[in-house]
C-alpha cells in the first residue's frame, strides 16, 4: 500500500483547528488578538474560517466587505495557522431573502418558509445559484494566493430538501432522463396502476407529500435519489468557480455520518477529499462506552472508504455539545482517546466545533476549546494542547490508509427503501444491524471497509451484507462471482425482496438469483409483538458451534436448498427449522441468518468464520473487551493505534518477536502494553510490508 499526498500539500501535518468565527467579534479586536496567543498555546495549526458569514461579507446587494477577513487570513498566517477558507452558502442574510424570496425552500406541503435558521434555500433557484457562484468567485480570486489557504470548505452540512414549482420542474426533467422519456417505463417501475394511479403525462407527477401521495414507494425513492443529485448539482455549482481559479486547492465539504437525507456516495467523487462531523453520545445509557467506540469507527471507516483515502474529521467538541436531550461532559481522557481513534481509522486532521463560545444565540452553550471565561486555565483547553502535543509527533501517519480485506455493506438506497416499506415488523433498524456484524469484526481488530452496494467487491475476502432488502442491476451476480472466487459472505433476514424501484422480486426469495448462492428458500416472515421470542438453537455443524440464542422482531421460515443447516428455531411451529445456514458454493461459503438477533449471535458466527478465513487481524492477539487496535501503513512504514474504550486498565499481550517503537513517548516495546482507563498508545514498525 503506497503512501499518499497530504490532503493539503503544504500543510503535511495532522491539522489541528477548527471553525473559529472573527466574523462574531469584530466588535472587540482584543478577543480576535488574544485568540492566536491561544491557538498557538493549544498546538492549533488550523483555522476554518468565514462558516455562515455572507453578511459580514457582502451587508447590502452587491456592497461587499472583505477587510476583516483579509486582517484574518494576514493574522493567521503570520502566527503559523493556515486556513481552510469556507464558502458562506449555508446560510443567507436577511436582505436576501426579502428582495429574492425564491431562494427560501418550499415544504413538502407546499408552504415557503420564512427567512432564518440555515440550509433554508432552494438548490434549484437560478437566482441563489448565481450569487453563489459570484461570491465564490469572488473569494477564490482574493485569496486564491494567499499563502494561509489549505483548503475550501463548501457550504456546510448539506441537507434537506425543496418542493417549489422550479424542483418539480427539475424533478421531471430527471425522471425523463431516467425513464427514456417513456411513461409507460415510469408506470411499470412505480407499480402505478396500484389506486388506479398511472400518470398519463411526466407533467403529472408531483414530489411526494403529506397532502398528496404518499404511498408509492418508486416515487418516494426516485425523489430522494433526486433530491441527492440535485444537492450535487448545486455543491458542483459553487466547486466549479473555485476551481477555475484555484485548481490546485483541494474541495471538501462536511458530510453528517449517516445522515440519511443524501446518498454520500453520489457526492464524494465531486470532492477532493471527504470530511465528516462526529458528536457521539459518550458516557450515556444507550451502550456502553466500548459499543459506542465500535459504531462511531464504523462511521469512520464509511467516511475513509467514500474514496479509498484519508480523510478529514471536520467537526468534534472537545467538552460537550449543546443540541442532545442531555449534553454530558467528555470525561477526562476522552477528547484525547476519542481524537486519536479518528486519526487511527483514517483521519488526517482532529476539528472543533467551535474555537470559542459565542456569547448568544442557539450554539452559546455549544462545547468549544475556549470557554466563556476566555483563558487557558481550563481542563478542556488543557487536555487540547494534550492533544495538539501528542498529534505533532505523528506527521509520518499523515498520507497512510487503513488496509482492509473485509466489508460491511451499509446502502444509502437500500436504507430509504427499508425505511418506507410496509409490513412485518416497523422496528428494522437497518443501521443498527450492519453495526452489529461490524462490531464483531471491530472487536477482534480486524479493519474492515463500509461500502454500498455498487462498490466493487473483488478485493476482499470476507463481505457482511446484512437486510439487503433490495438488490440493484448486476448486485446478485457481483455477490455470486465473489463467492465462486472463494468469498465469505454473510447475509440475513430481508435480504433480495425487491429491485431499484422497489418491486418484489418473482420466483421465491431472495430474489435474482442469490437463492442459488445462499442455498435457502424463503417462504414466509413471521413477525413477533415485544412480548414475543423465538430460540436459534445450535446443533452439530461443520463449524463447531453451540449454544442457543434469542430471536425477537422478525423471524425467516426458510427452507435449506443444498445448504448445512447450523442452527434451528426452537419454538412455535416453525420449530426445528433452519435459522441459520452455510452454502458452500464454488470455491467460498455463503453465511445466512434468518432472524432478528442480538449481537452475540453474529459476534459468535464471525469468531468461527474468521478462524478458517484467510482475513488477518492488526495485530495477532486476543483483545480484552473495549480495546481496540487499527493499523494504518504506507510504503514500510505501519502505525498500530492500540486504544482502550473501558472503564478500567487492561493489558494487551503483543505476539511473539514483536518489536516496535511508541511514537509519542519514544519508548521500545516487546512484549506487552498496559493501557489505562481511556488510554491510547500508537506504534511504529518499518518491519512490515503493508498490503495493498
Amino acid at each position: 500500500m503506497d503512501k499518499l499526498n497530504p490532503i493539503c500539500k503544504q500543510v503535511p501535518h495532522i491539522l489541528h483547528g477548527g471553525d473559529y468565527n472573527p466574523d462574531q467579534w469584530l466588535h472587540m479586536p482584543e478577543i480576535l488578538k488574544e485568540d492566536v496567543r491561544l491557538m498557538k498555546l493549544a498546538g492549533i495549526n488550523s483555522a476554518s474560517v468565514a462558516i455562515f458569514a455572507w453578511k459580514a461579507l457582502e451587508p447590502e446587494e452587491g456592497i461587499y466587505n472583505f477587510e476583516w477577513l483579509d486582517h484574518m487570513m494576514d493574522q493567521l498566517h503570520e502566527n503559523g495557522i493556515s486556513v481552510v477558507l469556507a464558502t458562506p452558502s449555508g446560510a443567507r442574510p436577511a436582505w436576501m431573502d426579502a428582495k429574492h424570496p425564491e431562494v427560501l425552500r418550499v415544504s413538502a406541503d407546499r408552504v415557503r418558509n420564512l427567512h432564518g435558521e440555515r440550509h433554508n434555500h432552494c438548490y434549484t433557484s437560478p437566482y441563489y445559484r448565481r450569487k453563489v457562484r459570484e461570491m465564490n468567485t469572488l473569494l477564490a480570486e482574493r485569496y486564491g494566493k494567499h499563502p494561509a489557504l489549505s483548503l475550501w470548505h463548501i457550504s456546510n452540512e448539506y441537507g434537506g430538501e425543496c418542493h417549489c414549482e422550479r424542483c418539480q420542474e427539475a424533478f421531471r426533467e430527471w425522471l425523463h432522463e431516467r425513464y427514456d422519456s417513456d411513461i409507460e417505463k415510469l408506470n411499470r417501475a412505480w407499480w402505478t396502476s396500484f389506486w388506479s394511479h398511472r400518470y398519463s403525462t411526466f407533467e403529472e407527477i408531483e414530489s411526494p407529500s403529506p397532502r398528496g401521495e404518499n404511498s408509492v414507494h418508486g416515487l418516494k425513492l426516485d425523489w430522494m435519489r433526486f433530491v441527492t443529485f440535485q444537492t450535487r448539482s448545486f455543491l458542483e455549482n459553487e466547486i466549479a468557480p473555485l476551481k477555475a481559479v484555484t485548481p490546485d486547492i483541494p474541495v471538501v465539504t462536511n458530510l453528517m455520518g449517516t445522515y440519511p437525507g443524501l446518498d454520500p456516495w453520489k457526492l464524494a467523487p465531486s470532492l477532493d477529499a471527504v470530511s465528516w462531523d462526529n458528536y457521539p453520545r459518550w458516557h450515556s445509557d444507550e451502550r456502553s462506552t466500548w459499543e459506542m467506540a465500535a459504531n462511531i469507527a464504523f462511521v469512520h471507516d464509511l467516511n475513509r472508504s467514500l474514496k479509498k483515502k484519508p480523510f478529514l474529521l471536520m467537526e468534534s467538541t472537545p467538552s460537550q455539545v449543546n443540541w442532545m436531550p442531555i449534553n454530558k461532559l467528555k470525561r477526562p481522557g476522552m477528547h484525547i482517546l476519542a481524537s486519536m481513534q479518528a486519526v487511527a481509522h483514517g483521519s488526517d486532521s482532529v476539528q472543533y466545533f467551535q474555537w470559542r463560545k459565542g456569547r448568544g444565540a442557539s450554539e452559546k452553550f455549544h462545547g468549544a476549546v475556549v470557554d466563556h471565561c476566555g483563558h487557558e486555565n481550563t481542563r478542556v483547553f488543557r487536555e487540547v494542547a494534550e492533544l495538539g502535543r501528542m498529534l505533532g509527533t505523528l506527521d509520518g501517519v499523515v498520507g497512510t490508509n487503513v488496509p482492509a480485506e473485509a466489508a460491511v455493506i451499509y446502502d444509502w438506497e437500500n436504507e430509504w427503501a427499508i425505511r418506507d416499506f410496509q409490513g412485518f415488523h416497523q422496528h428494522r433498524d437497518y443501521e443498527n444491524v450492519c453495526k452489529e456484524h461490524y462490531r464483531a469484526l471491530w472487536k477482534r481488530g480486524v479493519s474492515a471497509d463500509v461500502i454500498d452496494m455498487e462498490q466493487d467487491f473483488s478485493g476482499y475476502r470476507l463481505l457482511a451484507a446484512p437486510m439487503l432488502y433490495m438488490l440493484k442491476p448486476g448486485v446478485a451476480a457481483r455477490l455470486r462471482r465473489f463467492v465462486e472466487n472463494g468469498g465469505d459472505l454473510v447475509l440475513t433476514y430481508l435480504t433480495g425482496y425487491v429491485n431499484e424501484t422497489d418491486l418484489c422480486w418473482l420466483g421465491g426469495f431472495p430474489g435474482d438469483g442469490l437463492r442459488e448462492v445462499c442455498g435457502i428458500w424463503n417462504e414466509e416472515t413471521d413477525a413477533l409483538y415485544p412480548s414475543d421470542s423465538n430460540r436459534v438453537c445450535f446443533g452439530e455443524n461443520s463449524l463447531g458451534m453451540d449454544g442457543e440464542y434469542r430471536a425477537f422482531e422478525m423471524c425467516e421460515i426458510i427452507h435449506a436448498e443444498g445448504c448445512e443447516t447450523l442452527a434451528a428455531y426452537g419454538e412455535d411451529f416453525y420449530a426445528g427449522m433452519p435459522a441459520v445456514t452455510m452454502n458452500r458454493f464454488g470455491k467460498g461459503r455463503c453465511f445466512y441468518i434468518a432472524a432478528r438477533t442480538d449481537g452475540s449471535l453474529p459476534d459468535a458466527l464471525y469468531g468461527r468464520i474468521l478462524a478458517s478465513s484467510p482475513v488477518k487481524p492488526a495485530l495477532d492477539t486476543v483483545l480484552p473487551e473495549g480495546v481496540s487496535v487499527t493499523r494504518r501503513c504506507g510504503g514500510e512504514e505501519e502505525y498500530l493505534f492500540l486504544m482502550n474504550f473501558s472503564e478500567a486498565t487492561k493489558t494487551v499481550r503483543l505476539p511473539d518477536g514483536f518489536e516496535a517503537a511508541d511514537v509519542i513517548s519514544g519508548d521500545n516495546v516487546s512484549r506487552e502494553i498496559t493501557l489505562p482507563v481511556y488510554g491510547v498508545r500508537v506504534l511504529r514498525s518499518g518491519a512490515v510490508t503493508c498490503l495493498a
